[in-house]
């Protein structure tokens, strides 16, 4: 499978390469500093350009069989602008174009799914983002619309606390309040589920909450 990876040399986004590459995919990042990624740049076909250059956005979309976004926003709590939303917007055009269908992304619990039952925890999360980061929570809330108003075939992974340690761990996956979903999850088992979505169905429009 052709595979476009968007947030490649993020902290889950290199992870996705490599799961990718791993499983014999062949890839095309899309990044902005190329050296980010190491040796991986190698192996991989690589896009240099911004989010707002649609024509690039464009190119690194056309001809792939799916389309893998992996990027989040800053933790700043003056951030003031959207390219990520925009980004995201940008990408779904492209891939609508390019008659591309297959769409992962990543977001935090901060958004919801219908099938949620959320508790007390589950709610007061988004409303203290909202408080201290309120521009990231914008970002994210802007991203899960983006990909799941367009009509494209799209899975949303939804993670809480993503942390640096070995991957290979179980991975618990489904709805608030439904399924025992857990707080802390290595990078590199986000990326795993993310590539998993590839060839599944199982979440097929639904934004699952996963974690180890």
């Amino acid at each position: 499978m052709k595979v476009t990876v968007f947030g490649a040399t993020g902290g889950v986004g290199r992870f996705v390469v490599h799961h990718l590459l791993a499983d014999g995919h062949e890839v095309t990042a899309f990044v902005r500093s190329p050296g980010k990624m190491g040796d991986q740049q190698y192996a991989v076909e690589v896009v240099e350009a911004e989010l707002s250059d649609t024509d690039a956005v464009a190119r690194a979309v056309d001809g792939a069989d799916a389309v893998i976004t992996a990027y989040g926003p800053p933790i700043d709590p003056f951030l003031s602008d959207t390219p990520l939303t925009d980004g995201t917007r940008t990408i779904v055009k492209a891939m609508h174009a390019a008659d591309v269908r297959r769409l992962v992304s990543l977001v935090t619990v901060s958004v919801p799914d219908p099938r949620d039952r959320p508790r007390l925890l589950d709610r007061l999360v988004p409303i203290g983002i909202g408080v201290l980061i309120p521009g990231a929570l914008a970002e994210v809330q802007g991203i899960h619309e983006a990909v799941t108003t367009s009509d494209l075939d799209w899975t949303v992974a939804r993670m809480f606390a993503p942390i640096d340690v070995p991957g290979g761990n179980p991975i618990r996956s489904g709805f608030l309040g439904v399924d025992p979903i857990g707080v802390e999850m290595a990078r590199a088992d986000v990326a795993r589920f993310m590539v998993d979505q590839l060839t599944s169905t199982a979440y097929l429009h639904a934004s699952p909450a996963i974690s180890n």
